[in-house]
């Protein structure tokens, strides 16, 4: 796994939605670096745009929504399974109108699309979505666990009272091929007897048996089944749908008994909730102690994550019981010193400096200044420090910074400094 991905070019599909049953031109467009998976709606004024995560999606019957009103979009998991599926990071998607076409009933068509395209990399660091430990859910008759893996291993179990489908079960092990032969051509199905009730509520006015494996009590209605297990794989292709929610690429072992999409959404909530994001090393730290000139007990930071020269850095500092000064700070409840969260922060600051000099190793970095510092929450044993630091003013030899200091995703600490790079 290299840099995140998009497409080259555009490219188009036409039909009617499932259950809004109104026309749809849907386009894919190449999506700028970080910005994920993004539904832009051109029939609208001002063509708003919603972000394809968690937050946005409605708990919505029989169908993936992300918002609501005028500007929601309806039953877009197929189209998710898809992006999920030919593993793109970045993507826009042009509706005009609130539902992507059905097609087939299956996400090929709109994975095929993609690949006609053509998948290209274009940078930026690829975010996943990791486990520490296990993780449970249940939502209604949906059960679901998730096990800390390397890899999106999807295990789905289902069982309707109907004798062409009955219990069913199926694992696959995620990968692009995989997805391109075992699931991604599975269709929706549904049960003639939900037909009345369903219409009742406004849905299924685009379902025909062209796009839908309808099942009465026999058997599947003018059309034949593509594998005769083709019902759980197409509840697995709607968990990957949905688990795009995350906004990441989900590295987990899941276990879906009867999963749903109100389920899958929620249970992506609880994902997340409990993960922690892999962030790939940018510099070292073999580099870091070329870079600065701390050391042992003082060099506070572990890795650089994030870098962009001349504009902003991101570091790491894991803070463990074994750090010296917590045998005096305090004895009995440990909390890291204030004045060391500074001096991360700084030395963050410090390797952003020193890629702005040529020869680094004969450099040191003074700070002149320390302002508006705030202290939010106490650092412990345990918890893993991200500096996040970015330049405001650089002239010559001198720069003003801005430190921030995270927990968690929570401030504990800011601070605007000032420094200057001599000789040593």
């Amino acid at each position: 796994m290299s840099g995140r991905r998009t497409i080259r070019e555009r490219v188009s599909l036409s039909g009617v939605g499932l259950h809004l049953g109104r026309a749809c031109t849907l386009t894919f467009a190449p999506g700028t670096t970080g910005a994920g998976i993004v539904f832009r709606r051109t029939d609208l004024p001002g063509a708003p745009e919603t972000s394809a995560i968690a937050k946005n999606a409605i708990l919505a019957e029989r169908r993936t929504q992300l918002g609501e009103g005028e500007g929601a979009l309806h039953t877009v998991e197929h189209v998710l399974a898809a992006i999920a599926g030919a593993s793109i990071d970045d993507v826009i998607i042009e509706m005009d109108a609130a539902e992507p076409p059905i097609l087939d009933g299956s996400a090929r068509p709109f994975f095929d699309a993609l690949k006609s395209s053509g998948i290209v990399e274009h940078g930026g660091q690829v975010e996943l979505l990791r486990l520490g430990k296990t993780v449970s859910h249940v939502d209604g008759d949906s059960h679901y666990v998730a096990y800390p893996a390397d890899a999106l291993d999807l295990e789905v179990h289902i069982d309707f009272p109907h004798p062409l489908v009955g219990a069913q079960s199926g694992r696959w092990r995620l990968t692009e091929q995989l997805f391109a032969e075992e699931l991604a051509g599975a269709r929706t199905f549904g049960f003639r007897e939900d037909v009345a009730m369903l219409q009742g509520k406004g849905l299924i006015k685009g379902a025909s048996p062209k796009n839908v494996v309808f099942l009465d009590e026999t058997g599947v209605v003018d059309n034949a089944l593509r594998w005769p297990d083709e019902f759980v794989r197409h509840k697995a292709l709607d968990c990957v749908g949905d688990l795009a929610l995350a906004g990441k690429r989900v590295r987990a072992r899941i276990s879906a008994t009867k999963p749903s999409h109100r389920g899958t959404v929620t249970f992506v909530r609880e994902l997340l909730a409990h993960s922690h994001s892999e962030e790939q090393t940018v510099i070292g730290i073999e580099e870091i102690m070329r870079i600065l000139p701390h050391r042992y007990p003082f060099l506070l930071v572990d890795k650089i994550v994030e870098f962009e020269e001349k504009k902003r850095i991101v570091g790491i500092k894991n803070v463990t019981i074994n750090e010296p000064f917590f045998q005096g700070h305090f004895p009995g409840h440990p909390v890291m010193p204030g004045v060391l969260i500074v001096e991360a922060m700084a030395q963050v600051g410090g390797v952003l400096l020193m890629g702005t000099v040529d020869d680094p190793e004969s450099k040191v970095v003074y700070f002149m200044s320390l302002d508006n510092i705030k202290f939010r929450k106490p650092v412990r044993p345990g918890d893993q420090l991200r500096c996040e630091v970015e330049i405001i003013q650089l002239r010559a030899n001198v720069c003003r910074i801005a430190g921030v200091a995270k927990v968690d995703g929570k401030v504990v600490c800011e601070a605007e400094m000032a420094a200057m790079v001599r000789d040593k």
